[in-house]
């Protein structure tokens, strides 16, 4: 067994979680973890101010931006990157028309296909995920899908829960609304995510009738619940810089029991779109009369008065009064003009945003610095994403590494990251990667499909026995880190390596592949794979985001050279071919198994 990959196949999790947290210096926090404040337009650390950072000094440089601001790098956007700048570079992409890519257009036309070619049959969770892959590997706006993902993991719907996993489509449809509204005002967001009628399955709002004191029935309280915990403001009332106000032992709660239930009246009388709305039928099951809206499923809910509380509702200090007749559209304009307005959006969603893109520490200076965007974007407009996203790529703090700087890279980006890099061609044209939730033969993530509301893993986290734990750090992605995980990565990233990635295609336009779908381009590596360290060279310059330590690349070139490259004839040209394609086997499968790869420094 190769010594590198050791750590991972036989090393107990606190081990590995040392490891791989070392080579960034840790992951996120609580609200008040991390370095200590820093100056505005200074780097981390200390070092006094310096202006922010507009052009990558090194190719390094422009690597490590890009796995923040897109799905990885390739050669050729680092140097685009390089030519341009920062600044330039992110304009363009914010300035990139919608739609540059619809999800749901691609499952509209997979669905086609799929039904033209097998009576009866219909595109279903597969095509989301091979519409995501497809956009994370080749969309031009890489920017705009990135800053999707990570939404995706804060405003979250799942196709592991049977009533949105039935609705693909409005999966597809939800994908390119997060896209879209990701670039706009975070007012119009809440909003979108409120009415989306995933949402409304997901968190059970949808068809959530008034109370009713005949039969004791009272309005669904889940989404009016996390709408505030997760989406919105949080558990405890912050200051600017992210930091809980109080003390320890009195944080100040931002929302109480009878502020959920006062909210949850809001959220009442809200269904279906359909044709004959108002109708009664409409409101339960999407149709009446024999007919139904064929895009309810991605129209936005609309208001059923007849449903809806006319009760006074009481929340977060502010009351919509009692209705006659009742007004939906009234008190829903209330609390997300309430919600959005609370000072503790800037901190609370900044924060994770931060953590989703840049890193799993960022200071309070940090956070207050993108808070204060949020609150203000220049122009006097709260909530604008794009400068919010802007400001979070641009701070020096994202610019500069630290002891605390980075975050372990997810599954998900750490198969995106390899594949971007290694310019992966789907032979079927579909990006059929397929289904990776299995944490023992595949990633354990999939896009889309969280376990629960709160996504893979919480914004705190701290992996007990850690390095990271004894500096009270937190670093999210490692609750789904553990023996089984580390080692089903392995084995799944070696297969991957050595046969391509995803479903396996039989015979495409006449060709037979018996192949996976997804094969990458390795002829610059088997060029100079007759050098090691040549070889291994081009390898880690493709896939680590900062400079390896010496003795990686000391162990890999070892174990490199020590696969035999037979002298070549006129009769063994395959034997020859078959080593040298082994070499650059080996060299991708150590880098991608370490440690230092495992982290986004």
């Amino acid at each position: 067994m190769p010594t590198l990959l050791r750590p991972y196949r036989l090393a107990p999790l606190a081990l590995l979680a040392s490891l791989m947290l070392a080579a960034c210096g840790g992951g996120g926090g609580g609200s008040d973890a991390g370095s200590a404040a820093t100056p505005v337009g200074s780097a981390p650390g200390g070092g006094g101010a310096q202006p922010v950072v507009d052009r990558p000094a090194t190719r390094l440089d422009a690597a490590r931006f890009l796995a923040q601001a897109s799905f990885g790098a390739t050669d050729a956007e680092i140097d685009r990157l390089m030519a341009m700048g920062y600044g330039p570079w992110i304009d363009e992409q914010l300035a990139l028309p919608l739609p540059a890519v619809s999800h749901r257009a691609w499952w509209d036309s997979r669905n086609a296909t799929i039904a033209a070619a097998t009576a009866g049959a219909r595109a279903g969770q597969d095509q989301v995920i091979e519409s995501f892959w497809r956009q994370a590997l080749t969309g031009p706006d890489q920017l705009r899908q990135r800053v999707a993902y990570a939404l995706s993991q804060t405003f979250v719907v799942s196709m592991v829960d049977s009533s949105v996993g039935n609705e693909p489509r409005a999966v597809a449809a939800w994908m390119d609304m997060l896209g879209e509204r990701g670039f706009g005002t975070y007012r119009e967001l809440l909003q979108s995510v409120a009415l989306h009628p995933m949402m409304g399955l997901y968190l059970s709002h949808l068809r959530n009738q008034k109370a009713d004191p005949r039969t004791g029935r009272v309005p669904d309280e889940n989404f009016a619940r996390e709408v505030m915990q997760l989406f919105s403001i949080g558990l405890v009332e912050l200051n600017e810089d992210g930091s809980a106000r109080g003390t320890s032992d009195g944080r100040i709660e931002t929302y109480t029991a009878a502020d959920v239930s006062g909210l949850a009246k809001v959220f009442t009388g809200w269904s279906w779109a359909c044709p004959e709305w108002p109708d009664n039928s409409c409101f339960f099951n999407g149709s009446a009369n024999g007919n139904s809206d064929p895009d309810r499923a991605i129209k936005l809910m609309m208001a059923y008065p007849q449903y809806h509380s006319t009760e006074e509702k009481r929340f977060l200090g502010v009351t919509v009064p009692a209705q006659s007749p009742a007004d939906p559209a009234a008190s829903l304009r209330v609390a997300l003009d309430t919600l959005a307005a609370h000072p503790n959006v800037g901190p609370f969603l900044g924060r994770q945003l931060i953590q989703r893109l840049v890193t799993s520490n960022p200071s309070p200076a940090y956070v207050r610095d993108v808070a204060r965007v949020f609150a203000n974007n220049g122009s006097g407009v709260r909530g604008d994403l794009k400068a919010v996203v802007k400001a979070i790529l641009m701070h020096p703090e994202a610019r500069v590494q630290s002891a605390t700087s980075g975050k372990v890279r997810e599954p998900v980006l750490r198969l995106a990251s390899f594949m971007r890099a290694y310019g992966h061609r789907s032979d079927s044209g579909f990006f059929r990667v397929g289904n990776t939730d299995s944490s023992s033969t595949s990633l354990g993530q999939t896009p889309l499909r969280a376990p629960s509301v709160f996504n893979f893993y919480r914004p705190a986290y701290v992996a007990p026995g850690t390095g990271s734990a004894a500096r009270a750090l937190a670093a999210p992605e490692l609750q789904i880190v553990h023996e089984t995980s580390a080692a089903g990565y392995v084995n799944y990233m070696r297969d991957n390596v050595s046969a391509g990635v995803g479903q396996t295609n039989g015979t495409i336009n006449g060709t037979v592949l018996n192949r996976r779908d997804l094969q990458p381009d390795l002829a610059a590596d088997l060029a100079v794979a007759d050098n090691p360290g040549t070889l291994v060279d081009r390898v880690l310059a493709r896939l680590l985001l900062a400079a390896p330590a010496p003795a990686l690349r000391s162990d890999i070139v070892d174990t490199v050279t020590r696969i035999a490259l037979p002298a070549a004839t006129a009769s063994n040209a395959a034997q020859v071919e078959a080593a040298r394609r082994a070499r650059v086997n080996a060299a991708l499968l150590l880098v991608l198994a370490s440690p230092e790869y495992a982290v986004q420094p």
